[in-house]
């Protein structure tokens, strides 16, 4: 086995929910799909609001910072200030000059190193440097009242969104002031944008937390990673698991209970904000969740032990990653954690052997509309196959492979959820024996899948500058099943 923790590449989560073969769910739907990422607007000297582009952060370099300047004079922009380090418990920061420069916009007239001529018969806007596209006041040194909005930092794993509340002086690393919470209104302002950037599993962290897990991912095109060289599509991360469970004690050797598979996900993050509200405070929209393709295909055999109340969950491999996304000038950092397991419910009498496919696609996560609040989203659909499928001898067994997920912004979790695709068998055998010593198997067994969905909206969704809720906002808990297959024994 790898490394208990990998590192692994990501240009750029929420919970999961599916449904039965041909059916589609959703749940409080409170907002329209998703547009695809517009590219930015010129920005209006009148202040009026703009589409802002969302997309992965550019990797190899580092993320400049956003600045929304105390005096709110024009937009925010980024900057060559960072946070050169910060300490959560006491909210002080040190911003210091980045020694990297962001990038710049050829001037008019100069080559743009393209080979084409540059674009003439535009003027820089009112206020504007024409050899930046960046105003006078976005190098600043930091002020009282200034937004600052950074990538992962030195003390904020998760990125920082914070408002500047006094200057305390200097140091040799840069200026330490002291900082307080603020939401993302204070940078995206009146500005919209709406937007999915694909998760790279380059940046996944992973963690096995049983023996028998393996991690792969696909790297480039034509690569292979994992057991037996498994091909993936790029932007695909799969975990393969191969467990035992406790089996029953009165259970033969050959009866020995074990859950092995796979599951495989191509993440992605869906983004929305709108802050066109005419002066309104707080904005007019916003949506955050995730999205994607799952596929799973798992084994369920022998006689599992007996679960007494609740069903027996085995974690099995727990995933993170902090992928910083780029709306418009601010970084935008998106945590999203997910925890796989294995989950079994059974009596102890039944020796099940099945396999399953499940594929589909998911969408989970929250919409707020100005004057309804918060609502879930959940969508899916997917389809099951069973590949294999008997059960000997009268009793119930339940089997899942599940996932635990939650997505949130800088370090805040916004939206939870559990998901668990499963297989449910039952069966109703009897045994015979005859006056010459024969004996022989009579009845019935039937097998079906599903999946269970439950999960909340968090509080600190209202980090968007929404108006905090009173308590979390069930999605619902969701329950689809239909039947695989049924059999017969004896007559």
């Amino acid at each position: 086995m790898r490394t208990l923790a990998r590192r692994l590449l990501i240009p750029g989560l929420t919970a999961l929910a599916l449904t039965a073969t041909g059916c589609g769910s959703t749940a409080h739907t409170g907002a329209a799909e998703p547009a695809a990422p517009a590219a930015v607007t010129p920005t209006a000297s009148d202040g009026t609001s703009q589409q802002l582009d969302v997309a992965a952060a550019p990797q190899g370099t580092p993320t400049p910072a956003a600045v929304a300047r105390a005096d709110g004079k024009g937009k925010t922009e980024q900057s060559t200030l960072k946070v050169a380090s910060y300490d959560k418990a006491s909210g002080r920061a040190v911003i210091a000059k980045s020694a990297q420069e962001p990038s710049r916009s050829p001037s008019p007239g100069k080559s743009s190193g393209t080979g084409k001529a540059p674009e003439t018969g535009k003027s820089p806007e009112a206020g504007k440097s024409p050899e930046t596209g960046k105003s006078p006041d976005a190098d600043k040194p930091v002020a009282v009242g200034d937004v600052i909005a950074s990538a992962p930092a030195p003390g904020a794993p998760a990125g920082l969104l914070a408002k500047v509340t006094e200057i305390v002086g200097k140091t040799d690393k840069g200026t330490e002031v002291k900082t307080a919470s603020t939401t993302l209104a204070a940078v995206l302002g009146d500005d919209k944008a709406d937007g999915k950037v694909p998760v790279d599993p380059a940046a996944v962290t992973v963690e096995p937390l049983t023996k028998g897990v393996t991690f792969s991912w696909a790297k480039g095109p034509g690569l292979t990673f994992g057991p037996e060289g498994a091909k993936l599509p790029l932007g695909n991360l799969r975990l393969d698991v191969n467990a035992s469970v406790d089996t029953a004690p009165d259970a033969p050797a050959s009866a020995g209970a074990s859950v092995s598979g796979f599951v495989q996900l191509a993440p992605q993050v869906e983004f929305g904000y709108d802050g066109s509200t005419g002066g309104a405070a707080g904005p007019r929209g916003a949506s955050l969740g995730m999205s994607g393709d799952w596929s799973s295909q798992w084994k369920l055999q022998g006689r599992a032990a007996a679960s007494t109340g609740a069903p027996k969950r085995i974690p099995f491999a727990k995933l993170h990653s902090s992928p910083v996304i780029q709306v418009g000038p601010v970084p935008v950092v998106v945590n999203l954690d997910l925890t796989c397991y294995i989950q079994v419910e059974a009596d102890g009498r039944v020796t099940l052997d099945v396999q399953q496919d499940v594929k589909g696609d998911f969408k989970v996560g929250g919409s707020y509309a100005l004057g309804k609040g918060w609502t879930p989203v959940s969508a899916s659909n997917v389809k099951s196959t069973p590949v294999k499928a008997s059960v000997t001898a009268a009793g119930k067994v339940k089997g899942a492979i599940g996932a635990e997920a939650s997505v949130g912004l800088y370090g805040a979790v916004g939206v939870t959820a559990d998901f668990a695709p499963y297989l449910r068998g039952e069966g109703d055998i009897k045994a015979t024996a005859s006056s010459d010593g024969k004996t022989s198997l009579d009845g019935a067994w039937a097998l079906y899948g599903g999946f269970d969905l439950s999960g909340n909206l968090q509080l600190q969704l209202s980090l968007f500058g929404t108006p905090l809720f009173e308590r979390k906002i069930p999605l619902g808990t969701l329950n689809r099943e239909w039947a695989l297959t049924t059999g017969h024994v004896g007559r």
